[in-house]
């Protein structure tokens, strides 16, 4: 069994308009909401194998900051330049080569790519995936590469604002 985590960058900034899209920060409530959605994973136990990240500033600080939270070393972070604003079927593409050693996966990116992806592989459906949300689904499955025409179950489903603060 494999279980994906999807976890969309946390609230980013527009202040400085100078900025590419690709370099905005958090803002404040971004910096505000990612170590809190970390402690709400670490106390769910949440650990993934490995971690991917799409490179853009808002989406890099985000998975360091979560991983910072659950005890996962930055360091091993990879960045995957194909996340940046990637379709669902670029998103499956990336997933499909990660090693079949790796149990938990935990990817960073954007929407709609992520929204539009737990549409299709798993049994929830989002209008919108908020920012710094997380979506866990677990497959039936043994191989990454199964992704591509294989749906899961949500087994977890947390954002900033939810009321409950621990998924469900």
């Amino acid at each position: 069994m494999k279980k994906l985590l999807i976890v969309r960058h946390a609230k980013s900034s527009w202040d400085d308009i100078t900025l590419r899209d690709f370099d905005r920060p958090l803002n404040k409530r971004g910096i505000r909401d990612v170590p809190d959605m970390g402690k709400r994973l670490a106390a769910r136990g949440i650990q993934p194998d490995l971690i991917i990240s799409s490179p853009a500033n808002r989406a890099i600080i985000t998975a360091r900051g979560i991983a910072c939270e659950i005890g996962y070393d930055i360091e091993l972070i990879q960045e995957q330049p194909q996340l940046y604003h990637a379709s669902t079927y670029t998103i499956t593409d990336v997933i499909s080569e990660v090693s079949n050693d790796i149990e938990t996966l935990m990817i960073f990116g954007h929407n709609p790519g992520f929204t539009d992806l737990i549409g299709r592989v798993s049994d929830l459906n989002l209008y919108n995936l908020p920012t710094c949300a997380v979506c866990g689904v677990e497959f039936d499955f043994t191989a990454w590469k199964e992704i591509q025409n294989r749906r899961g179950r949500k087994f977890y489903y947390d954002y900033p604002k939810s009321t409950s603060g621990s998924g469900y």
